[in-house]
């Protein structure tokens, strides 16, 4: 099966996809909602394509908090069916789907009050739990909370403050490298095969005699071509770009998404001493502090963002309520100085309804499922948790009653590098010894690659230079770099940096360093001249800089003007610019 992905498989693909045959479905937005519905439709055996116009993960799906959860806010709105639904599914990743990719973490939620507040969060975390294990399965995911008190917390959390919290909550939900899991997403549905494209923008619909989408004009942002592709039915799941895509079907129907962002900002690992994350409440969000390998990862806020939604930015506002918030209860305040990279991203907030003129829907809490037009389907709201209730929705939508014999069985479907899993982690000693990795270097790759870390090793075995740290970069091999140029349809030394590797915000510097080596092996697989690399490089310090430079502005409006001064690499067309829908004659 079909799961090496190149800048060949992916030129073959389009011209594949705009063959007379046509597709059943073709699947617009390459984010979690997107992936996992190709993958959804691929699975019943349907003819899939999926495009997307930048590169796989590169909006929301890349700048999340990086949490596989239930949702603790919801019990306090008394939606437990929501609950129930999210943690049904978390564990379904940790346990059979993707346990490579989802691991568990444990989190804090420190107390202030010794009786009614222990009882109160008490009762919900318990029930929390409750509702876990309510799913159908012989056993747990994982453990039930446990109380702690002030002792308690400086074992698991030695720098929260002491007078902090007079005891806390330890309770367990998972972390996921959500780039990762999408690019694992579309890899799978390839394996089952379905056709892939990024840096492929959707530009205009066609339409039939009777105004039905019939399929998509396509654009391949690195030639300029255009593809007419015929589908039987088009799955809108473009995030905070629903309505722009919805208007391209010429209808007043559809769906209503506000962006909302939400930024992080990173430190390192030992700055703050504590084994697990903490959960606490603000005036105006949740505020998570998460342990990852090498850092923390600390976020979100909630504001209303109105600008262009490519490219939002941390402002020095945002990192300025982060580090106050995250304060309040560190023994060790942390200062700007130590803040080593940032993310903002947009969430899609899905308004109640739809608009007038749509013919159909079906509206969850979290998600809704909306045909504004015959032939075009389109999903928004929900979370990275439940992206597989979301495409699983979004298919059997699309199909009505073709979905009673193709059904969903994407809950049985392990992820490309779940099978094997636990076979593969027993021969890490034996592994590691022959390349001379540690511990900590092999487990980095079993959670990146899980059973595919073969794949890597086969490369390894004819060049063991592959096997070597990146110089600038050493929690990476050159051989995970060598592996993305050859597996992960990498077009852009961007698409390393930010979507295959994290190092545009988890070293000081985003990875500038050790750009001139990465792009060194890309190019020497791809075929790119010097000049190509002077470009990649140039245009990836390019971004570097005005992400910081916005990052010292005071607002919105400052920052997206100093992010502007940025040009890119393979810039999108404006909608109003591609020439509109599509008839027959």
């Amino acid at each position: 099966m079909k799961s090496r992905l190149t800048p060949e498989s992916r030129l073959a693909d389009l011209e594949a996809m705009s063959d007379e045959n046509g597709l059943d479905v073709l699947v617009i937005g390459g984010g979690v909602t997107g992936a996992g519905a190709a993958l959804d439709a691929a699975t019943r055996g349907l003819r899939t394509g999926i495009v997307e116009a930048q590169d796989w993960a590169s909006g929301t799906s890349s700048r999340s908090s990086k949490l596989v959860h239930g949702g603790l806010r919801y019990l306090q709105m008394l939606d437990f069916q929501l609950v129930r639904e999210a943690l049904t599914e978390r564990d379904l990743l940790i346990t059979e789907l993707a346990p490579h990719l989802v691991e568990p973490l444990s989190f804090l939620y420190p107390l202030e009050h010794r009786v009614w507040e222990r009882a109160y969060v008490g009762a919900g975390v318990a029930l929390y739990d409750t509702l876990a294990s309510v799913n159908g399965r012989h056993r747990r995911a994982l453990p039930i909370h446990r109380h702690l008190s002030r002792a308690g917390i400086s074992k698991q959390f030695p720098d929260l403050r002491h007078d902090a919290a007079i005891g806390a909550i330890r309770y367990w939900d998972a972390s996921v490298d959500d780039a990762r899991l999408v690019l694992t997403l579309v890899r799978t549905a390839a394996s089952y095969g379905a056709l892939t494209a990024n840096r492929t923008q959707v530009v205009s619909l066609t339409h039939s005699s009777v105004g039905a989408v019939t399929g998509a004009v396509v654009a391949d942002l690195e030639s300029g071509t255009r593809h007419t592709i015929k589908a039987r039915h088009v799955v809108n799941a473009t995030g905070v770009w629903t309505e722009e895509t919805e208007a391209l079907a010429e209808s007043d129907g559809g769906l209503h998404v506000l962006a909302s962002k939400g930024v992080h900002i990173v430190v390192p690992r030992d700055l703050i001493r504590g084994d697990v994350g903490l959960i606490l409440q603000t005036e105006k969000s949740v505020l998570f502090v998460i342990p990852w390998s090498r850092y923390w990862i600390i976020g979100t806020t909630d504001t209303p963002f109105d600008f262009d939604p490519t490219h939002p930015v941390a402002t020095s506002a945002d990192i300025d309520y982060l580090l106050e918030h995250t304060n309040a209860v560190l023994a060790s305040p942390l200062t700007r100085d130590d803040v080593i990279g940032t993310y903002a991203g947009l969430r899609p907030l899905l308004q109640p309804g739809t608009k007038e003129g749509t013919s159909s829907a079906k509206v969850s809490r979290e998600h809704t499922v909306a045909s504004p037009v015959p032939g075009m389907t389109v999903v928004a709201g929900g979370k990275l948790t439940t992206y597989r209730v979301m495409a699983k929705d979004v298919v059997d939508f699309a199909l009505g009653s073709q979905a009673k014999v193709l059904p969903s069985i994407t809950d049985r479907v392990p992820l490309w590098g779940a099978e094997g899993l636990k076979a593969v982690k027993r021969q890490g000693p034996a592994i590691s010894s022959r390349h001379g990795w540690t511990r900590a270097t092999f487990d980095h790759l079993i959670h990146r690659y899980g059973s595919g870390i073969s794949e890597i090793l086969d490369a390894i075995e004819g060049r063991e230079d592959l096997a070597r740290p990146l110089e600038h970069a050493p929690a990476y091999l050159r051989a995970e770099i060598h592996f993305a140029a050859t597996h992960e349809q990498v077009i852009h030394l961007e698409d390393v940096m930010m979507h295959r590797t994290r190092l545009v915000y988890e070293v000081s510097n985003s990875g500038l360093s050790a750009a001139p080596e990465i792009a060194a092996i890309i190019a020497e697989v791809q075929g790119w001249d010097d000049d190509r690399v002077a470009r990649e490089i140039d245009s990836y310090r390019a971004r570097v800089e005005a992400d910081a430079a916005a990052a010292r502005e005071p607002s919105d409006d400052a920052a997206i003007v100093a992010r502007a001064v940025a040009t890119d690499i393979a810039p999108m067309i404006a909608l109003e610019d591609a020439g509109g829908a599509d008839h027959p004659a």
